[in-house]
């Protein structure tokens, strides 16, 4: 199976006055069409770089990154985007919802932006995410109306509503509670079980790390470790019957 991320020989380089700041040395890593992977590492390892290499952010200094079969650092700014727009779905821990638009407008802008879909298909998929956040009652109100962790969730159904091929979730569950966070944890495993979408979080949330498959480790810019997870008992941090975000 070809793999939907490959990073070859990565390295990156940000110049820092007279310096040259090495965030990423050497990093070879490929990811399979749906896998669930946590990236880890200490504040300044990395990850973050690293995290903007898949995500067509930004690209190499030398080496490769190759997303869905396109290598990044050929393709003109315009197709990069293009390429982020059609097969990426971003979490942001700063939410970036745009502020004059309602939550239900937020998540469907994306859309928007794609052009693909009737109106009818468009609210259809924004008010069943919605529903699936738990933010269905909240649909109308805009961002600096909501609480932290229901702007959490916003930026988490935006990111769904495309169903991208790749998500990449910078410390998703960081502002829910316990019980929203499994159930957003339960949604991103249905969405992973039903259409294959590849997940790659970077987090501390060990019920994250519970229900990956896979952990990459990243140290002083460096692939340190990267090993396969057990799966989680099937009753393993189940909510309470009747429970709901």
């Amino acid at each position: 199976m070809e793999a939907i991320v490959a990073l070859n020989k990565v390295v990156k380089d940000y110049p820092l006055g007279k310096l040259t700041v090495q965030a990423l040395r050497g990093v070879d890593l490929t990811i399979a069409p749906g896998e669930f992977t946590v990236i880890a590492g200490p504040s300044g390892s990395g990850k973050t770089t690293l995290l903007n290499m898949i995500g067509c952010v930004d690209v190499p200094t030398t080496g490769s990154v190759t997303i869905a079969g396109r290598e990044t650092g050929k393709l003109k700014d315009r197709a990069r985007a293009k390429l982020r727009l059609e097969k990426l779905g971003f979490i942001f821990q700063t939410f970036n919802l745009i502020p004059v638009l309602s939550a239900a407008q937020n998540v469907e802008f994306p859309l928007l932006l794609h052009g693909r879909l009737g109106t009818r298909e468009r609210q259809r998929r924004v008010a069943e995410l919605l529903e699936a956040v738990g933010l269905a009652e909240q649909a109308r109100q805009r961002p600096n109306e909501l609480s932290g962790g229901q702007r959490q969730r916003v930026a988490i159904a935006r990111a769904l509503v495309t169903e991208p091929a790749i998500v990449l979730a910078d410390e998703p569950t960081a502002n829910l509670d316990s019980v929203t966070g499994l159930a957003i944890i339960d949604l991103m495993k249905e969405m992973n079980a039903r259409r294959n979408t590849t997940f790659i979080f970077s987090t501390h949330d060990e019920h994250v790390m519970a229900h990956a498959r896979r952990m990459v480790h990243i140290a002083d810019g460096k692939l340190a470790e990267d090993r396969a997870l057990a799966p989680p008992a099937a009753t393993a941090e189940a909510p309470e019957p009747g429970a709901t975000p």
